[in-house]
């Protein structure tokens, strides 16, 4: 065995979601800024995310974080996501595994029964407070970054479907929010492959038709997730939803951008205020606790600070190692899996 690079990643899923974190064996990117490391990873080092996410090492369900020294003066700790096709600015669920992996491992000091921490993600500072007990990560709660809805009720026209009805909204990434009992579905796991396709097609025609692009930050643009939603029937309830992520499979988790952005929905349309929310469910029942801290201004849009709660497990330690001669280093992709 002779490995030219290794890399240590510590396992970790909430929610069933597997959003691993990069703990040792990789520099910081050049950047003034986290977003700036993460414009250089995409540009210049994407082969980092080739490597770990593409088989034979990696899947389309798994994504992985790069831990990175904070850029903002007031953050103890910055990190990147990277994810099977792109590096979204912001995650909940990844925001929860690098929070959980950072106090479990001792890379940041855990402070029980409750540690604070701020942490820089590529959209900005978010605010987590972690409940700890016998050294373990039990509840991990954080402060998104602002959030907004552009679209109300809009109208698009899917191939395959016909016209659909959608809110789009920013909850650290821009989705298309559609009505699932409308399009036939329930958001149960044997309706996942219909899921998928139909969610592709629907991101794909909302993309091309209702351009975004983020009021603070042009680069931040377009919508990159439909999200399928049950009803919302009043604060406090429980409604199912399945988020659609490319290159074609469903978040295992509540999706805590999908909860930020349907939070900013439901405040457009006056069903939520401020202090109340409501508990999103997986298609595989796992749960996250939604809610709205404040309001605030995007731009010249209004919006909200939403929070949302989960907990994560920590499933193993991995030694990646890079073999020259190995013909797959690089990893591939083959459409039975990675359908976009």
């Amino acid at each position: 065995m002779r490995f030219s690079r290794t890399i240590t990643v510590v396992g970790c899923h909430v929610g069933g979601e597997e959003n691993n974190v990069i703990t040792g064996g990789v520099l910081p990117p050049p950047g003034k800024t986290v977003f700036e490391m993460k414009r250089w990873l995409e540009t210049e080092g994407d082969d980092l995310r080739k490597w770990l996410l593409f088989e034979p090492r990696g899947k389309p369900t798994l994504c992985v974080n790069l831990v990175v020294p904070p850029c903002d003066k007031r953050a103890d700790a910055g990190f990147i996501i990277m994810e099977s096709t792109d590096y979204p600015p912001m995650s909940g669920s990844n925001t929860i595994c690098t929070t959980t992996v950072l106090l479990e491992t001792g890379m940041l000091k855990m402070v029980e029964p409750e540690t604070r921490l701020v942490l820089e993600t590529p959209g900005g500072l978010v605010a987590v407070v972690a409940q700890c007990r016998d050294g373990k990560v039990t509840q991990v709660k954080f402060a998104n970054v602002p959030c907004f809805a552009t679209h109300l009720d809009a109208h698009v026209e899917v191939p395959g479907v016909g016209t659909v009805k959608m809110d789009v909204a920013y909850g650290g990434a821009f989705f298309a929010i559609v009505d699932a009992p409308s399009l036939g579905f329930e958001v149960k796991p044997h309706e996942a492959r219909d899921l998928v396709a139909m969610g592709q097609r629907i991101k794909h025609a909302a993309a091309e038709q209702l351009p975004v692009v983020h009021p603070e930050n042009p680069e931040i643009k377009t919508i990159t997730f439909t999200e399928f939603a049950m009803p919302f029937t009043g604060a406090g309830c429980k409604p199912r939803n399945a988020v659609i992520v490319s290159p074609g499979r469903i978040d295992r988790s509540p999706c805590g951008t999908g909860t930020s952005a349907r939070l900013a929905v439901l405040h457009a349309r006056k069903l939520l205020k401020v202090g109340e929310g409501f508990t999103h469910v997986s298609i595989i029942g796992s749960e996250f606790e939604g809610a709205i801290a404040s309001e605030i201004r995007v731009g010249d849009k209004p919006g909200i600070v939403p929070t949302i709660a989960g907990r994560a497990w920590v499933t193993g330690i991995f030694q990646h190692g890079y073999d020259p001669t190995d013909p797959f280093r690089d990893g591939y992709t083959l459409p039975d899996l990675w359908f976009e």
